[in-house]
């Protein structure tokens, strides 16, 4: 099940990211929240966090907003290096749960706002039908099946 949440995530997420407008790193909805790019770094280190969960214990690091394709780049290296692991075999150092209700969680929720985000910014990231997407388990890099029932 963590390995599917994981290829969900990509395949919202690279929705999400992908053609954004030039400058939407930087786009937030009001002055005192984060900015598109921080909550895409931010994804980047819940995914980072997994990972260092899944293979030993609970670290943290904060890091600081790359440029907007860097950071979008960050997110697939994160998401492969997760399932990667997961797919291994190795033992889990974390409850499954704890991982999903955690960092995969929080990663989902933030990859909604990035899509709200692109909307207010005047880009919209098309509506879909996620039930009949082409979501598969280790498909987890930018490369994505083309959308299968979209709407606006």
């Amino acid at each position: 099940m963590l390995r599917h949440t994981v290829a969900t995530l990509a395949y919202r997420g690279g929705k999400a990211v992908r053609g954004a407008p030039e400058g939407f790193s930087d786009f937030r909805a009001g002055k005192t929240s984060r900015s598109a790019g921080e909550i895409l770094a931010h994804v980047g280190d819940l995914l980072d966090w997994a990972l260092v969960m899944a293979r030993k214990k609970h670290e943290w690091h904060d890091s600081e907003p790359l440029a907007w394709d860097k950071e979008v780049q960050r997110f697939f290296a994160a998401l492969e290096a997760l399932d990667e692991y997961l797919a291994s075999g190795n033992p889990l150092r974390s409850e499954p749960e704890k991982l999903f209700q955690g960092p995969i969680a929080d990663a989902l929720t933030h990859i909604g706002q990035i899509a709200m985000l692109r909307r207010l910014a005047g880009a919209p990231v098309r509506g879909e039908n996620y039930l009949r997407a082409k979501i598969v388990m280790g498909r987890v890099g930018p490369r994505q099946a083309a959308p299968v029932k979209e709407f606006e």
